[in-house]
């Protein structure tokens, strides 16, 4: 599995380009070209005026193009077409195929919109629970529960994105099967995580800080006995949760101990990877902003902005919440700048939790609306309603 900008692709061959043409007229390198078009990356801003008039379209077409990152399927194997066929004979041959198929999909969450991204994660997640009730050997049935359990996170996580946030009950039960699965085969990795999954849902979708103070605490709990970054990660959202409420004296005492877990991170920790500094940076800009100070999350907001490049859903959050730290500041130019950023960011992945801070931050921005950079936002904003 893979992703593509497939009209990207189209218009370069509409205007009578190769790959190899395009890059020599732009003087880039045809691999660069190339990860446009894979969904790697986008172009520089500098570079898309011209990008636009080599393809023959308006900016906005462009930014349409570049937005829509599809994802391409590969072809099922043999094996596993016969597994659907006779679910009693699948072995850890077809658990290692389901496994890629869905570290695939997971790998392009934060570069492809969660609406293209469902339909095949779906698809991977009947499948396994089809085989996993159907498996004659409880090897084969064990390890099919694990990666059930990463599955139903996956798709609880594209459930939820692709309602804005608005569905609660559906995300809720895939984490809790997840939880299920993970209790099943005792992995408190992915035992912990669901269960953070279902604080994010309390906290930004239910907007019930306590209730996601209690989960994230059960996750760090849970975590402790796995891995010290998702102990950490778990510790900041109970930091976050406190500082929805203004408990400036919790929140900051879960934050050290967040801080104190990252400290601990080892190379055996398999999480490592996955929550580093930046999230803790992200996660420590949203507290002080929560708690009103905003002249302390600037700089922290700012930095995590450049480091979260290739995470562009949580660039999409850490940006919308510059954007408000810098709104309550009144710095005006340069909020409207990293507005435009943000809505840059969502427009390419449509994840839900940058698009609530956008639309947040462009509630903030009313009082400026006879302003023509506050029009030209709202304008943005409005285009982007429509295209949900």
């Amino acid at each position: 599995m893979a992703t593509k900008r497939i009209q990207l692709v189209q218009r370069r061959k509409a205007a009578g380009f190769t790959q190899e043409g395009l890059a020599e007229y732009l003087d880039v390198e045809r691999s660069t070209v190339g990860r446009w078009e894979s969904g790697e990356t986008e172009p520089q801003v500098w570079l898309r005026p011209k990008l636009a008039r080599a393809l023959n379209t308006s900016n906005e077409e462009l930014q349409a193009a570049l937005a829509d990152v599809a994802v391409i399927q590969t072809p099922q194997s043999e094996r596993m077409t016969y597994a659907l066929q006779n679910p009693a004979s699948a072995d850890l041959m077809v658990v290692a195929y389901l496994h890629e198929r869905l570290r695939q999909l997971d790998e392009s969450y934060d570069k492809a919109s969660s609406t293209g991204l469902l339909g095949p994660a779906g698809q991977v997640h009947g499948q396994v629970k089809f085989l996993r009730e159907n498996a004659g050997n409880a090897r084969v049935r064990r390890a099919l529960y694990e990666v059930e359990a990463d599955s139903a996170t996956l798709m609880g996580q594209l459930v939820w994105d692709v309602s804005q946030r608005r569905d609660h009950q559906a995300p809720l039960s895939y984490f809790q099967e997840a939880v299920d699965a993970a209790r099943h085969v005792r992995d408190p990795s992915i035992e912990a995580y669901a269960t953070l999954r279902m604080s994010y849902v309390a906290l930004y979708g239910e907007k019930n800080p306590m209730r996601g103070v209690m989960l994230a605490q059960q996750a760090a709990e849970v975590a402790q006995l796995a891995s010290p970054s998702l102990t950490g990660l778990s510790l900041l959202h109970v930091a976050e949760g406190y500082a929805m409420t203004g408990a400036t004296t919790e929140c900051e005492a879960a934050l050290r101990k967040a801080e104190d877990q990252f400290d601990r991170v080892h190379t055996d920790d398999v999480a490592a990877p996955y929550y580093t500094v930046n999230e803790y940076n992200r996660l420590a800009g949203s507290c002080y902003l929560f708690l009103g100070l905003p002249e302390r999350a600037e700089p922290i907001l700012r930095m995590t902005t450049r480091a979260l490049a290739g995470k562009k859903k949580s660039q999409a959050i850490a940006l919308g919440n510059l954007t408000l730290a810098l709104i309550q500041q009144r710095k005006l130019d340069e909020a409207a700048s990293a507005m435009h950023r943000t809505i840059d960011a969502v427009e390419l992945t449509r994840g839900g939790g940058g698009l609530n801070l956008a639309f947040s931050a462009g509630r903030e921005l009313r009082q400026w609306r006879q302003e023509p950079w506050a029009q030209e936002i709202n304008d943005r904003l409005l285009a982007l309603m429509a295209a949900i």
